[in-house]
């Protein structure tokens, strides 16, 4: 796959960034393989626990899907962007990081080791689905009982590894088998706006569907 070659302050910033950031035995692939395998092994337990579903209880999936949704979009708008207490390094890796990694004119990633300025890291993976998922489906297990808890725990977690995956393939070189997928040029051209300097503080904050951005005015689409 064949592409520019990025800004010098772009390639500057890179090569420090995995001086300072990425280790010598990091592996890309390893990496993608991590966040796949835990998230389908996740949603695959609970899909083998589900019985006798109820008209009701298959509500679970798109309500949780909207709900993850704005969770994406908030949370994007929010601490991603915003210095919060507390919250600093995700302000550090996605703004100070990440948005410097990629700009609007270079989104592509050079090769296997930038992955790393790309996916979540393992330990923020496993927080995620220990510090949150499951906590949260043992609350609706509780209240709404098991198929909820398995629907919800099951359609969150695929909509972490559907954001993982998209993101990821936004950021391939756009002559790559995931740039030439299906609505993917439309979404990946609304992530590379968010990239641009001057519009990442004010537009397009979801990642995956711009459902967010459609409700909240933050929607940004070049002619």
């Amino acid at each position: 796959m064949s592409h520019s070659r990025p800004p010098d302050a772009v390639a500057d910033f890179r090569l420090r960034f995995h001086e300072e950031q990425t280790g010598p035995g990091y592996r890309g692939p390893l990496h993608l393989a991590f966040t796949v395998t835990a998230c389908v092994a996740v949603i695959a337990g609970c899909i083998v626990g589900i019985e006798s579903v109820t008209p009701l209880e298959w509500l679970t999936i798109p309500l949780t899907f909207l709900y993850a949704n704005l969770v994406e979009y908030f949370g994007h708008r929010g601490p991603m962007h915003h210095r919060v207490r507390g919250l600093g390094l995700i302000f550090e890796r996605h703004t100070l990081q990440h948005h410097r990694f990629f700009r609007d004119d270079a989104m592509a990633f050079d090769g296997t080791r930038d992955y790393k300025a790309v996916l979540f890291p393992p330990v923020m993976i496993a927080f995620y689905l220990a510090g949150f998922a499951l906590p949260v489906g043992l609350l609706i297990a509780w209240l709404l009982g098991a198929n909820t808890a398995l629907l919800f725990v099951a359609t969150a977690v695929g909509y972490f590894l559907n954001y993982e995956l998209l993101h990821f393939a936004y950021h391939t070189p756009p002559d790559s088998r995931a740039a030439g997928l299906p609505f993917m040029a439309r979404l990946r051209r609304l992530h590379t706006l968010h990239h641009r300097p001057s519009l990442m503080q004010r537009y397009n904050y979801n990642i995956t569907y711009p459902i967010g951005d459609w409700l909240f005015g933050t929607l940004y689409r070049e002619r």
